[in-house]
């Protein structure tokens, strides 16, 4: 059984009641009667406190990380992480604006332990001609290592790799470097201050498309440690993700554990993320037992991360002025196919819940029933998500004079490339829970009371319900409110009246960064006759704006100044709260909603990189971005 806390507003008013025998309090009065406590913040069952982490982070157990110059290991990784200066693989002093207060790091589970031997030159590894290949190669360093890796990531992703050196369950070192993982991070797990998941990622590659999970433990040594990771390679492996949802069923069964996977990258997927059929079995229809799996063991989707922005995108929002941010829309993963149009809606956070809403129709469940979170997957093991200190995605690209405008993938046959100007620094997950511990983080990613940001600590709250009034976005005992009046991200919404529901969201800045533009609320639905709509609504914004004629809000301005580089927050406003009744509601349709909040304009990294290498950028390159954060949707659902 999933452990998830119920913050009920039946919990919220219990009387407070004098203990039995007690006819006078000790200074003589009566006792007080009152559905709460005098303080406001006494007995107290909802989170109250946002706690901000990386859920997808890799280290030189890695093979493409390893493979790529990373030294950094986990322990390197966790120091960062909680606010230690640490050398990076280049060589650089880096340290953290803002220590995480959770860490996951999600090391390949195949090869898992090799690229370490390869790099070592072990006697099994030197046995091998491949692996003395691989071996001098990194040991040359520079472009000949640059070259093994490439190599040696493309003979993994095409299964040409001997048994010797594609490390697998049963191989005695891929149990040691297991064991290591988890022992490094017992050792950095500080409940209350810096909370590390036991965690690595699945990492299926079906014909090129990304189709990656992260793997993530609640539990600690004495069940994780009793498993092995699921790998994507045959006969012991699969890179079915129904196969990884067995595992994972049979883990819970085997250990007493709970666990949970997280997709990613759906942009890279070239539709196959939230496709409408099971292209692993020939394009055959889905049937309502994978509904019923994937909403059970994907209740989080990665929605933003370095390789691109996957909330939407313009051709499948043209109405929507902020789809297109930091689009990666070209090919797959590994460029070895073109992306057409027609993949797009399999792709996006958007579409993707859309189509849930079509396949529960024919299916009875929603198999895309996911809140959001964000994420960096570096393979520097460094998690870097402010623009000023931004380490980059590969070791080959950590800061230099060099990296800005570097070609990352070339596919000259498709006439497919791209260059590293298009990463970005990687999003966060925040999460509302009642505790910085494994339990209760883990408990709030499984009700979905996640949000995801870009990268800035934006707070947002996001309730719904149907008894909100304007006066309750002034109320500075939000939670309370919401709690007690509605119900929270992630959450379903069901009929009370046939009144529209309200939606009570607020907006606070990262207290370091930049002042925010506006806050949006996205619905998404399907039509009587099911086709996919959407509509993006202005709720609250900065500098008494007026919209246009045309219902669109004025661009709030931009302050960057590119030769320091900077920005000020003489525009915009520190916080935007609201409370909004849907328009265009109708009681027969199923609908989601999510707030999206988005900054003032700010300096990107390659305006850092432009300034601190002295460096004149092509006019292709963007030098500012709006930063945003995106809440876990609540669905309203209506009456069978």
């Amino acid at each position: 059984m999933k452990k998830l806390l119920l913050a009920t507003a039946a919990i919220l008013t219990i009387p407070h009641i004098a203990s039995a025998g007690d006819s006078t309090s000790l200074d003589g009065l009566p006792p007080v009667f009152s559905p709460r406590p005098y303080s406001p913040y006494a007995e107290r069952a909802f989170p109250e406190h946002v706690y901000f982490g990386d859920t997808h982070v890799h280290t030189g157990l890695s093979g493409d990380a390893g493979g790529g110059g990373t030294r950094l290991m986990p322990r390197d990784a966790y120091r960062f992480a909680r606010g230690e200066e640490v050398t990076s693989n280049t060589g650089q002093q880096v340290k953290l604006r803002t220590p995480f207060d959770f860490y996951m790091i999600t090391d390949h589970s195949d090869g898992m332990g090799a690229i370490t031997d390869m790099i070592a030159g072990t006697p099994n590894i030197l046995a091998d001609p491949d692996g003395k290949k691989f071996h001098e190669g990194f040991s040359a360093g520079g472009q000949q290592a640059q070259e093994a890796a490439t190599e040696l990531v493309r003979q993994f992703s095409q299964g040409e790799l001997s048994e010797a050196l594609n490390y697998q369950p049963g191989n005695p070192a891929y149990k040691r470097v297991w064991d290591g993982i988890i022992q490094a991070a017992e050792e950095f797990n500080d409940p209350g201050h810096f909370t590390t998941f036991i965690a690595y990622e699945w990492t299926s590659l079906e014909k090129g498309n990304n189709l990656h999970r992260n793997v993530i433990f609640r539990d600690g040594p004495e069940r994780a440690g009793q498993i092995v990771p699921y790998t994507t390679t045959p006969p012991l492996g699969s890179p079915d993700p129904k196969d990884l949802w067995k595992w994972l069923e049979n883990y819970e069964a085997a250990t007493g554990g709970d666990v949970t996977a997280i997709p990613h990258n759906g942009n890279l997927s070239n539709g196959m993320m939230f496709a409408l059929q099971d292209d692993f079995n020939g394009g055959a229809a889905y049937d309502a037992d994978y509904a019923q799996q994937r909403n059970k063991w994907e209740r989080l989707y990665e929605a933003t991360q370095i390789k691109g922005d996957g909330e939407a995108h313009p051709m499948l929002s043209p109405d929507d002025e902020f789809a297109d941010f930091e689009t990666w829309d070209w090919a797959n993963l590994d460029a070895s196919e073109a992306k057409t149009p027609e993949m797009l809606p399999g792709e996006y956070v958007r579409s993707g819940l859309q189509r849930g809403f079509q396949l529960e129709n024919t299916l009875g469940i929603n198999p895309f029933k996911f809140g959001l979170v964000g994420a960096s997957d570096t393979h520097t093991g460094l998690s870097t998500p402010d623009n000023d200190n931004f380490f980059g995605k590969f070791t080959a690209y950590e800061p230099s004079e060099h990296r800005a405008n570097h070609l990352s993938k070339r596919n000259e046959a498709l006439d497919i490339e791209y260059h590293s100007w298009r990463y970005i620094t990687g999003g966060l997950t925040a999460v509302w829970a009642t505790a910085n511990t494994r339990g209760a983080i883990f408990d709030a990613m499984e009700r979905r009371e996640v949000y995801s940001t870009t990268g800035p600590r934006i707070r947002v709250r996001f309730f719904g319900g149907w008894d909100f009034t304007a006066d309750d976005a002034n109320r500075r005992d939000l939670a309370v409110v919401g709690y007690t009046k509605g119900v929270p991200m992630g959450a379903d919404l069901h009929p009370s009246t046939s009144q529209a529901p309200s939606f009570l969201v607020y907006a606070l800045r990262d207290p370091q960064g930049a002042n925010l533009d506006r806050v949006q609320i996205v619905k998404g639905w399907l039509d009587a006759d099911g086709s996919p709509r959407e509509q993006v609504y202005d709720v609250a914004w900065s500098d008494n704006r007026v919209p246009g004629s045309d219902g669109k809000l004025p661009a709030v301005g931009n302050t960057v100044d590119l030769s320091v580089p900077y920005w000020t927050n003489t525009i915009g406003a520190a916080e935007l709260g609201t409370v909004w009744q849907d328009p265009d509601f109708d009681p027969s349709l199923q609908a989601f909603y999510y707030a999206r909040v988005i900054e003032i304009p700010t300096p990107r990294w390659t305006a850092y990189d432009a300034v601190k290498f002295n460096l004149t950028l092509p006019e292709k390159i963007p030098l500012t971005v709006q930063e945003r954060a995106y809440s876990s949707p609540i669905w309203f659902n209506p009456e069978p």
